[in-house]
């Protein structure tokens, strides 16, 4: 993050930015009612942010933000001073001093609190440029949201447990991971723990889910040796390969300058380089296969506990499984019938037919009714139940009906579908309908 990047971030950021008359006056100190410097003081405020932000920093420097960011030409903002001021009164900035220590105990937890209210009352706008840097709590909160997020990509169960080394690497280094895990430890989503295991080894437990995080077990101990010892192996590993690469290089050097001697030397590096890595994954692979089984065995434990949950309440409430099982057909029914009556009130697809559909609709009907097709008839009826079908052939057309849809759409067509007899008994029908 050089000055230089950030002077052509400001330029695309504030187009007027080298215009003379207009920095000249954002350039000057505060004066008068806050109405007066409220609107620049909102300018240089999310102008700090924005920079922040797009470079993925939350941590800054108050003399490099005032010498660095803000030159024009050996000039700087004579209000800078009293801008960080206020964003610190209004709790927008904090020192990393303010923020209780997350790898300490309770009662020295509570020894950081009563300094912090001691150290603020002192502050001033001289004094805050003199800070070695400041935390922007916006986005240190967004930097939480994302490390908690990268973590339960990688993990299934509503905790996880990472070493320290990686914790900070995640945040962004040393200072960085101090102040998302003082972050965490305040709103009980993060927790440090430590083991001795021949030398220390400190780890953070992290809530992935909206509940505070858990106290540390035993469980959690071991699961952080085995992390810890995973990621030793791992660059174990990366070591022997690097040398093994480099071997290869020289030996591959040897053979071409014709010293077989120092080629074979270097080949033997090679074979007893694979063999450590051979024994290495093999232990890696162990490790990470028991990871795998706690991993496992966290989940069935908490679904183990979910089912004795839903067993316990069962039995407080006096519920027959009986009753459960009919509530959930019932609630299924339920389901059906709501999905049933969002089907019957979609719209239904528009028919839009032109006049010579229509036309075209009237004469297969009169094909079909002139046809004598009666094969839907009883053959037997003969003659004598002509009168009947006269009776349903004029009820067929009746059950005609021609409603008029939007002007220029023609009409819509509904058939009752019932067999027609023959034409003679059509023609008169059709025109009194």
């Amino acid at each position: 993050m050089d000055s230089k990047s950030v002077k052509e971030f400001i330029r695309k950021e504030v187009p007027d930015w080298d215009d003379e008359l207009i920095a000249t006056a954002r350039f000057k100190a505060f004066s008068g009612q806050k109405s007066d410097w409220e609107p620049k003081f909102q300018f240089w405020k999310n102008l700090i942010v924005k920079i922040a932000r797009h470079f993925g920093v939350f941590i800054i420097s108050p003399p490099q933000v005032k010498n660095e960011w803000f030159n024009r030409g050996g000039l700087t903002p004579l209000c800078i001073d009293h801008v960080l001021f206020i964003m610190y009164n209004e709790g927008e900035i904090t020192r990393i001093s303010d923020m209780v220590g997350p790898y300490s105990g309770r009662i020295t937890l509570l020894f950081y609190k009563v300094k912090s209210l001691m150290n603020r009352s002192t502050m001033s706008p001289e004094s805050i440029l003199l800070e070695d840097c400041l935390i922007l709590t916006t986005l240190l909160k967004e930097k939480a949201d994302e490390v908690i997020k990268c973590l339960s990509e990688s993990h299934w169960n509503s905790h996880c447990v990472v070493t320290r080394n990686k914790f900070e690497s995640m945040c962004g280094g040393q200072k960085e991971g101090y102040a998302v895990l003082s972050y965490l430890s305040g709103c009980r989503k993060g927790q440090y723990l430590s083991t001795n295991k021949k030398e220390l080894i400190e780890g953070i437990k992290v809530s992935l889910s909206s509940a505070v995080v858990s106290g540390v077990s035993s469980l959690d101990f071991d699961t952080l040796h085995l992390i810890w010892t995973q990621e030793k192996l791992q660059q174990q590993l990366d070591v022997i390969d690097r040398r093994w690469e480099m071997s290869r290089q020289s030996a591959l050097a040897s053979l071409k300058s014709g010293n077989k001697k120092l080629a074979l030397r270097h080949a033997k590096e090679m074979k007893l380089g694979t063999e450590n890595r051979e024994k290495c994954s093999s232990l890696l692979n162990r490790v990470e296969e028991v990871l795998s089984v706690i991993a496992n065995v966290e989940s069935t434990k908490q679904v183990t506990g979910a089912i004795q949950i839903g067993a316990r309440v069962i039995k407080e409430n006096k519920i027959s499984i009986e009753e459960v099982q009919l509530c959930l057909e019932e609630l299924d029914e339920s389901i059906d019938s709501q999905k049933q009556v969002e089907k019957a009130l979609e719209p239904a697809p528009s028919l839009d037919m032109e006049d010579e559909d229509i036309e075209e609709e009237f004469r297969k009907l009169e094909l079909e009714i002139g046809s004598g097709n009666l094969k839907d008839l009883n053959p037997e009826a003969g003659v004598s139940d002509s009168e009947g079908t006269d009776q349903s052939l004029a009820e067929a057309l009746l059950n005609l009906k021609l409603a008029d849809d939007a002007p220029g759409s023609g009409s819509t067509i509904q058939n009752s579908g019932l067999p027609a007899k023959n034409k003679e008994s059509n023609s008169p029908m059709l025109e009194a309908a």
